[in-house]
């Protein structure tokens, strides 16, 4: 086995991870994955020894989920109420699980650039700098997208001021949220008006 598929294998769990977050389908998220290997290993010759692997294999999966679901618009998805009883079945006293069920739900309902963005920040606890090489945005846009995802799962899970676990707490000290910031800016006195 040579030494580029050795560190591919390594990054098959996270790969697969992901792209469960991103399908909730297991089969779709299996098939996503085998899409960005196939990819991976026909374009290998194109990744450089010494950068980070994780962030390429992660850049060809988010661009082949996106072409999957732009695909899938123009296409149209049936899916067969067979195929989903197992997953609407919900075991007695699961209150974990059905919290679990309700976070999904949430994260489902945000707009699919603030879902990316938090999925690999908060499920694979990547840095912004990672997450902004994967989708191809700058920091500053990684943060906003961050933030106002934040916010509306906050929203959707009826949680009010309650904070939601950050996981790069400590890790970018220099984070500044929107909220925060117009806080901020609310605190400055108002310029007096000229009479006209």
């Amino acid at each position: 086995m040579s030494d580029f598929a050795r560190l591919l294998e390594a990054e098959i769990p996270r790969l697969r991870r992901y792209a469960r977050a991103l399908t909730r389908d297991m089969t779709r998220a299996d098939d996503l994955v085998q899409s960005c290997l196939t990819r991976a290993i026909a374009k290998q010759h194109l990744w450089q020894p010494g950068t980070d692997l994780r962030a390429w294999l992660f850049t060809i999966l988010h661009n082949q989920h996106v072409n999957d679901v732009r695909r899938s618009v123009h296409e149209g998805i049936h899916v067969a109420v067979e195929e989903m009883a197992p997953v609407l079945i919900v075991q007695p006293n699961a209150l974990a699980t059905l919290q679990l069920r309700d976070l999904e739900v949430a994260i489902a309902k945000l707009p699919q650039e603030q879902r990316q963005v938090i999925l690999l920040v908060g499920l694979e606890g990547m840095r912004y700098e990672e997450v902004a090489l994967i989708l191809g945005i700058p920091v500053g846009t990684v943060r906003s997208r961050l933030s106002r995802g934040r916010e509306q799962l906050r929203r959707l899970m009826d949680m009010g001021d309650e904070a939601l676990p950050n996981p790069s707490d400590g890790l970018e000290s220099d984070d500044v949220t929107p909220r925060r910031r117009t806080a901020a800016y609310r605190r400055r006195p108002a310029a007096p008006r000229r009479a006209a």
